[in-house]
């Protein structure tokens, strides 16, 4: 259009002087016209201007190269719509989902925590007439749900349902982003005493749990408790890594711990060290410490030390078919009770109780994987027991573990158990053994986040 109007610029001012015109009188008009001239050009400016808006609109065609729109020509060609038609096109135009809250539908489920379920289903065949199971049970149902919460922290729930009722495992919030590479927690969770009391049922190498754990640690519950906790981990020479742990609970854990007041509580600490001996054998060794009040009341404690290792050996080139853990586990408990008189253990008249209680136990394993999908291990129990050291249990399991894929597993263990019976009914040498078969089925669903290393 620029083109056209230079064109009958220079088209009129010859014509002008043609006519005869004076010098004055021509310049006058070549002024006027000029003038002319740049109000056009605003005006097309000002309408291109337009253009571009009503093309930037939703629903507007776009432009193709060369500055053409995908229009036919005569639909270029037509007068430009009024105002009215205008707001109806530009209602008319596909419009953007409705945002709630400022986030869309993908920010919206990536709030969404992830939520999975583990059934564990045991089946027991044998004797064993001092603790007994039945013979078929839906053992466990783990719901977790867990989520980041925000850049600096997340939280993790898991509730177990079982035949009896249903019991919060764990539920606690993690910090991850405290000042001095601090890492908090807070709410109820399984404290960090050892290495079997740290496990859920669902990643336990065996069936059941050892008998040191049943003696001393509370069993399949342990010390499980509500509290906080703090971790960091500590200055190692090079090729170490060091990680120390305090933990502060209400001081309620099964029968190992029990709050009789509010400030009865009790205290956790470990420190870990792993190291890589090789590059497919790795060592983590751990000492622990805890401490609390026992059921006696506010003037009597308990007091435990353990002391765990776990080798790992995994050939980098047959991971998939080939590999080996090695565990023990070895603890001391030292619990205040009252008796009718102090004495030492193993001096003790028939049925007196020490006023401390001074117990061991421990138990070792192996795993060893001898095809892509099975498992075979063994395991050696013994243990005292916390209220009277002077009975002794002992046991052996051998294991033999199926992995049909990650979200499955089936496993089979025979158990030989041999209690120590009662001194204060039996004589000194009694003895109860138990023979047993156990069948596990475990399987998840969802997303179920990894448990600690």
């Amino acid at each position: 259009m620029r083109k056209h109007l230079a064109l009958c610029v220079l088209l009129v001012a010859p014509a002008a002087f043609a006519q005869g015109t004076s010098p004055n009188a021509a310049t006058n008009e070549n002024a006027a016209l000029e003038q002319k001239i740049r109000d056009m050009e605003d005006r097309i400016v000002a309408l291109e201007g337009q253009v571009r808006m009503l093309k930037a609109q939703p629903g507007s065609a776009a432009p193709v190269a060369g500055g053409t729109s995908t229009q036919p020509a005569a639909a270029a060609a037509t007068p430009s719509p009024t105002s009215t038609e205008a707001q109806a096109a530009a209602q008319a135009a596909p419009q953007e989902p409705v945002r709630l809250g400022g986030a869309g539908t993908a920010a919206a489920k990536a709030l969404n925590p992830d939520i999975s379920m583990i059934g564990d289903f045991i089946a027991t065949t044998g004797q064993n007439r001092v603790v007994s199971a039945p013979v078929m049970e839906m053992h466990e149902s783990e719901l977790g749900v867990q989520a980041i919460i925000d850049p600096y922290a997340r939280g993790d729930f898991f509730l177990s349902f079982g035949e009896e009722g249903v019991n919060l495992e764990e539920g606690f919030i993690t910090f991850t982003a405290l000042p001095g590479g601090i890492v908090a927690k807070a709410g109820k969770m399984r404290s960090a005493f050892g290495k079997v009391n740290t496990l859920h049922n669902h990643v336990l190498p065996w069936i059941d749990r050892p008998v040191v754990s049943g003696n001393l640690v509370g069993g399949e519950d342990g010390i499980d408790d509500a509290g906080f906790s703090v971790t960091r981990i500590l200055p190692a020479p090079k090729g170490l890594f060091l990680e120390g742990t305090g933990q502060l609970f209400r001081g309620d854990s099964s029968d190992v711990f029990k709050s009789s007041q509010r400030s009865d509580v009790s205290v956790v600490g470990h420190l870990r060290g792993y190291g890589d001996i090789s590059e497919s054998t790795n060592l983590d060794l751990g000492i622990s410490y805890a401490r609390g009040h026992n059921d006696f009341g506010s003037s009597f404690t308990t007091s435990l030390y353990g002391i765990d290792a776990t080798l790992r050996y995994k050939p980098l080139r047959r991971a998939i078919y080939k590999s080996f853990v090695g565990r023990g586990e070895f603890i001391w408990s030292q619990r205040q009770q009252p008796g009718a008189a102090a004495c030492l253990p193993g001096a003790c008249p028939l049925g007196v109780a020490p006023n401390f209680q001074r117990a061991f136990g421990f138990y070792t394993s192996a795993d060893y994987q001898f095809a892509r999908r099975w498992f075979v291990g063994g395991r050696i129990d013994r243990s005292d027991r916390a209220r009277d050291a002077r009975i002794t249990d002992d046991g052996t399991s051998i294991v033999l573990t199926y992995w049909p894929s990650e979200f499955a597993q089936v496993r089979g263990q025979y158990r030989f158990t041999r209690y120590g019976a009662p001194i204060s009914t039996l004589s000194p040498t009694g003895k109860e053994d138990a023979n047993e078969l156990l069948m596990q089925i475990q399987f998840s669903l969802g997303a179920h986040g990894a448990h600690p290393f």
